[in-house]
C-alpha cells in the first residue's frame, strides 16, 4: 500500500511541477493548449476545459504544459513569444519554484514528527528541538539469532534484557555502540529483545515488539572469527538512527533543509562532471539513479513506514528543481538560457534554431535515461 501511495506522491511532484508553468502563463496571460501527464504519443484526453486539452500520454516520464506560440519568434497575441521577457522568465522558472515549495512543505511537516539526521551540520533550532536516537538493524545475518526471531532491517532495537531476570535488568540500547558490549555480556544467555518493527512505530495502537532469542555463546562467535562468515551474539549490522524533532520552529527547517539539500545535490551533480571529466565513468554510473533505481529505493524505503517515503519524495522533490534549473537544452534551464543568450546577444531567436537546440537536449536526455535505466536493471535486478 505504501509502495503505491509512494508512487502517487511522486506522480504528483510531476503535476505540481507543471502547475507552476500552467498558473504562471495563465497569470501572464499566456494561452496554455494543453496540460500533459507524460510524454506523447498520446494516450488519452481526459478532459478539455477553457481552452486547454488536458492529457494522459503513454511515456511516464514526466509532464509537460503545451504554451501557445512556444517559440520566441512568435508574435501572436496570447502566445509565449509575445511575451515581456519578465513574463518568460516567471513561467520558465515556475515549475522549479513549485518544486521548492512542495519540498519546504514536506520536510516541515516531517519535522514537526522527527526529521532523519543525515546532513552534516543540519539546520535546527536548538532550544525547539528535541534529539531521537535508536539503534537501527541495517542488515541481519541469515541464520543467526535475529534472524531466527524475527528482526529485519529497519528495527529499531530498544532494549535488551536476560529472560531469567523478569525485565528487573534491562539494558537500554540508546546507540549503535552499545549493542555489542550488551550482547557481548550477555553470550549465550536466552534473552528478550524490545524493538520497534519498521514503519509501525507511527500506528496509534502500536507499543513495542519482543523477540525471545539465544545469543551466540562466546566460544562460537570466537570461532567463527576466521572463517568466511565471522558472526555476532545476535547477528545485525546496527547503526545510529538520529531524528530531530521540532515544533514551532518546523516550518523554519523545512526551509532550511530544502536550502540544505538543494545545496549538496548541486555539489553531488558537479562530483558527477568531475568524475565524468576525469575518466571516471564507472563512478560516477554508482551515483545516479533513475526511475527503476527509484523504484527499489521505494520499495525498501516503505517497510520503514510512511514518514520514510514522504523523506524520499520531498528528496526528489529538490532534485526535480536542481535538474530542471540546469542549464541543459530541453529542460526548464535550458530554455532559460537560451532565451537570455539570444536577448544578450540581441540576435533573433528563431523557431528552427530553437528546434534544434532543444531537439537535440530532448534526445540526449533520452538517451542517457535509457542508459540510466540499464544501469538501474543490471545494479538492482539482476545483481
Amino acid at each position: 500500500m505504501l509502495i503505491i501511495l509512494g508512487v502517487v506522491l511522486l506522480i504528483s511532484l510531476v503535476i505540481v511541477h507543471e502547475l507552476g508553468h500552467f498558473w504562471a502563463a495563465r497569470r501572464a496571460g499566456i494561452a496554455v493548449e494543453e496540460f500533459g501527464l507524460g510524454f506523447p504519443p498520446r494516450a488519452k484526453v481526459l478532459t478539455e476545459k477553457n481552452g486547454t486539452k488536458y492529457t494522459l500520454n503513454w511515456l511516464p516520464l514526466g509532464g509537460f504544459v503545451k504554451l501557445k506560440g512556444e517559440h520566441d519568434s512568435d508574435t501572436t497575441k496570447g502566445s509565449f513569444g509575445a511575451a515581456s521577457l519578465t513574463h518568460k522568465v516567471q513561467v520558465m522558472v515556475a515549475g522549479v519554484i513549485m518544486n521548492v515549495l512542495a519540498a519546504i512543505v514536506l520536510l516541515s511537516i516531517i519535522a514537526a514528527v522527527g526529521i532523519p539526521k543525515v546532513l552534516p551540520g543540519q539546520f535546527s533550532v536548538p532550544s525547539d528541538t528535541k534529539v531521537i536516537q535508536h539503534d537501527v538493524v541495517i542488515a541481519v545475518q541469515p541464520g543467526s539469532p535475529a534472524d531466527k526471531a524475527g528482526l529485519k532491517g529497519g528495527d529499531k532495537i530498544l532494549s535488551i534484557y536476560d529472560k531469567t531476570c523478569g525485565g528487573q535488568c534491562i539494558d537500554k540500547i540508546e546507540a549503535s555502540e552499545d549493542l555489542k558490549p550488551i550482547t557481548k555480556k550477555l553470550a549465550g544467555k536466552e534473552v528478550v529483545v524490545v524493538y520497534n518493527e519498521a514503519g509501525k512505530e507511527y500506528q496509534d495502537d502500536y507499543e513495542h515488539s519482543y523477540a525471545s532469542v539465544t545469543l551466540l555463546s562466546e566460544e562460537e562467535v570466537q570461532a567463527s572469527k576466521n572463517t568466511d562468515e565471522p558472526k555476532g551474539y545476535l547477528g545485525v549490522i546496527p547503526s545510529d538512527y538520529i531524528k530531530q524533532r521540532s515544533t514551532w520552529s518546523a516550518p523554519l527547517v523545512g526551509a532550511a533543509t530544502t536550502g540544505q539539500f538543494f545545496w549538496e545535490t548541486l555539489k553531488g551533480l558537479g562530483g558527477i562532471i568531475a568524475d565524468l571529466f576525469q575518466g571516471q565513468g564507472s563512478q560516477a554510473k554508482e551515483q545516479v539513479t533513475g526511475v527503476v533505481g527509484i523504484g527499489y529505493v521505494l520499495n525498501e524505503l516503505a517497510k520503514q513506514g510512511f514518514m520514510s517515503v514522504l523523506f524520499l519524495t520531498a528528496i526528489i522533490s529538490v532534485s526535480l528543481a536542481v535538474m530542471n534549473i540546469l542549464p541543459i537544452p530541453a529542460l526548464d534551464g535550458g530554455r532559460l538560457f537560451v532565451t537570455l543568450l539570444f536577448r544578450l546577444l540581441r540576435k533573433p531567436l528563431n523557431k528552427d534554431v530553437e528546434e534544434r537546440i532543444h531537439g537535440t537536449g530532448f534526445a540526449l536526455l533520452m538517451m542517457l535515461f535509457l542508459l540510466i535505466t540499464v544501469f538501474d536493471v543490471q545494479r538492482f535486478i539482476i545483481n
